[in-house]
């Protein structure tokens, strides 16, 4: 075994018998490449990584490829879900020295970590020769090294800079107009996300445009949110034998995935989903998110509550084996409903997809079938979920996909607030304890006494100090449990979180926040992240936690510190908002969110759940069922009453104690 047999995340405990002398990153890695004048190999991965696999069994369990490693280099591997600052400083060498990146990530460095060179999967003799020409430069020609080391050291620091904006951007509505008309040819109408592939879900796009769709009453805006969200569904990425959906599709049409689930997804779709459902009503919507809490429930939780990472892509050495089917096994298993499953399903005797597998992906609408086969709708739903019941159960009979059993606190924190806005929507308790269990779990396991948090947890032991997305999305999440229980231990909770991360992450001099905190190990650079991929930026989460926390708290300057950072990335949410949209969000969330809605008395928390399920984005909720000091709160309360108070530019209506009145001025809004 190497030295990775003491660590806890799957992913390095994946390589702890490769003949390759694997290190964790750590300093006394650093100080043996020092001491040997030896280069360092930084392989970064993560555990449901297929062609991480696939590189790990052509290159890494090679005795001929370890060698060369164990020989010539010092090698390091990384799980980039546990040090997202390591994966962000080298990812940012692969964009800069090649124009591309991904996982599996290589790179060559300095004894300090400095980079030469950065590339993705490599087949073995590729590796070889790319190992044995930078060994042989760093013995002929060091020099040449290091002056590319410190080019692109310097071109690193290049790109994380961030000036302050210091002309204060003319925020006005009309911005909106001018992102949507950057964004919408960008838009595949057909099949819903963005034009091409691969294809990744990318929910806080439509998240954004729904908040769009409803003030500008513009048809493409809505057509896109329901093609792409109704696309999604029917395509082979959406797991509708067990729930959840996997992290995106290798084609235009969603048909084939990249088998991977990811909690980070899954969290958001829940909040995608539970939203869209807030605004339309539609089914199907609730039954996606239904199906995505019993696959949380049933294979992502763990004992203590908090929730798991993710499944790995492939079983049995084949990826997506475990997912799909062979003909065979559908006729089998569908008896005399077998030829509608094989119609709905698009399935043949060769197989839809490799190995002659079958994935289950739709084409066509429920009406189509109904007609084809003289059956009601709700005769064809329930032979539906008849055979993914039947099909459940032979699916859990065979070899599963690994587990990534860690938990990381960014991603526990997202589902929470998936939950919460599936609770908003359905008003099914079951989302709201799944929410306050996994939340219990966090502020239990993985935070500390001075707010300090652990990003993850393992076995038991947690040992990595949390980043920036662990403390944004926390917050997020306890200003989203407060707004669905009224209760206020999650506002206090979150304002302490907001105030440790000032503290410990904040940039004085841009008003942004690095990725690091104060107390963490330099690095060759201090990332500081703006643009939103498929997990949204942490200083987009930031802007809106400073919004919303000093509104709540009546901290004017917390809420000019949200609308600087709005002003130090405006220009690129305008110009290129599919990558921007949690900062267009923000944007929106300045414009508009500009009613206040108390609710405060005895049955607050019950008037409170009839309410939200409508969509109000523009809402900001609060509320007790008991006195509070709460600025907006404060002197409110009458005893044996349940009051609501809709205030508007810091003017507040008389209390109103009819709740059909206030819906009705809320739907009118």
């Amino acid at each position: 075994m190497n030295q990775l047999q003491h660590e806890t995340s799957p992913y390095l405990l994946q390589h702890k018998n490769n003949p390759v002398d694997w290190f964790p990153w750590s300093n006394n890695a650093l100080e043996k490449a020092k001491n040997e004048n030896k280069l360092l190999v930084i392989s970064i991965g993560y555990a449901a990584c297929h062609w991480c696999h696939v590189m790990e069994h052509e290159s890494f369990e090679d005795t001929e490829v370890a060698n060369v490693m164990n020989t010539h280099f010092v090698s390091i591997k990384v799980d980039r879900e546990e040090r997202p600052d390591l994966d962000q400083i080298y990812m940012n060498v692969a964009m800069i020295t090649s124009g591309q990146g991904g996982w599996p990530l290589n790179v060559i460095a300095l004894p300090d970590g400095k980079p030469i060179f950065a590339g993705t999967y490599f087949p073995k003799a590729n590796w070889i020769n790319a190992l044995l020409y930078f060994h042989n430069l760093s013995i002929n020609e060091p020099n040449k090294l290091i002056q590319q080391a410190e080019r692109i050291t310097q071109g690193l620091h290049q790109l994380e800079y961030m000036p302050l904006e210091e002309k204060n951007n003319n925020i006005h509505a009309a911005l909106q107009d001018i992102i949507w008309q950057n964004w919408k040819d960008k838009l595949d109408y057909d099949w819903g996300g963005k034009i091409g592939a691969p294809k990744f879900m990318m929910p806080n796009n439509y998240e954004y445009l729904l908040r769009y769709a409803k003030r500008a009453n513009n048809d493409n805006t809505h057509q896109i949110i329901k093609t792409t969200l109704k696309k999604m569904a029917f395509g082979g990425l959406h797991d509708v034998i067990g729930g959840g959906f996997a992290r995106y599709s290798v084609d235009a049409q969603w048909k084939v995935p990249h088998f991977e689930k990811m909690l980070y997804d899954n969290g958001q779709l829940l909040s995608l989903y539970a939203q869209v459902y807030q605004h339309t009503k539609r089914p199907m919507y609730k039954q996606i998110c239904s199906k995505i809490l019993d696959w949380l429930e049933r294979e992502m939780t763990d004992m203590y509550g908090g929730l798991y990472a993710s499944l790995d892509a492939d079983s049995e050495g084949i990826e997506g084996k475990f997912y799909c089917w062979t003909y065979t096994e559908l006729k089998q298993v569908c008896g005399e409903d077998f030829e509608l499953i094989k119609d709905v399903y698009n399935i043949t005797k060769e197989g839809n997809f490799e190995h002659g597998l079958n994935v289950l992906f739709r084409t066509n609408d429920h009406e189509y079938y109904m007609h084809e086969y003289q059956l009601t709708n709700a005769e064809f739903q329930s032979k539906l979920d008849a055979i993914h019941t039947l099909l459940l159960i032979k699916r859990n009979k065979k070899i599963r996909p690994s587990t990534d059993d860690k938990i990381l606190t960014e991603w526990n924190a997202i589902a929470i607030k998936g939950l919460c806005d599936a609770y908003k929507a359905f008003g099914d308790n079951q989302y709201l304890k799944k929410a306050i269990r996994t939340m219990d779990f966090i502020l239990t396991y993985c935070k500390c006494a001075d707010f300090r948090l652990y990003r993850n947890f393992k076995n038991g032991k947690s040992s990595i100090n949390a980043f920036l997305q662990d403390y944004a999305f926390l917050i997020d999440a306890l200003i989203a449990l407060h707004q669905i229980t009224l209760e206020e231990k999650y506002l206090h909770e979150a304002n302490q979180f907001l105030e440790y991360t000032i503290q410990h992450f904040y940039n004085n001099q841009n008003g942004m926040f690095y990725i690091t905190s104060d107390l963490d190990e330099a690095l060759i650079t201090r990332c500081m992240d703006s643009s939103d991929n498929v997990i949204p930026s942490g200083n987009a989460a930031m802007a809106k936690n400073l919004l919303l926390i000093g509104k709540y708290f009546a901290k004017e300057e917390y809420i000019q510190m949200s609308q600087t950072m709005l002003n130090n990335v405006l220009d690129a949410c305008i110009k290129n908002p599919m990558y921007y949209s949690n900062w267009a969000i923000v944007l929106d969330m300045h414009l508009h969110l500009d009613i206040e809605l108390v609710i405060i008395g005895k049955n607050a928390f019950n008037d409170l759940k009839d309410i939200q399920t409508t969509y109000l984005s523009d809402v900001l909720i609060t509320g007790a069922t008991t006195e509070s000091q709460m600025p907006l709160l404060k002197d409110r309360y009458q005893k044996d009453k349940t009051l609501f108070y809709v205030c508007k530019n810091k003017s507040c209506s008389l209390p109103i104690e009819n709740i059909e009145q206030i819906k009705k001025m809320l739907s009118s809004n």
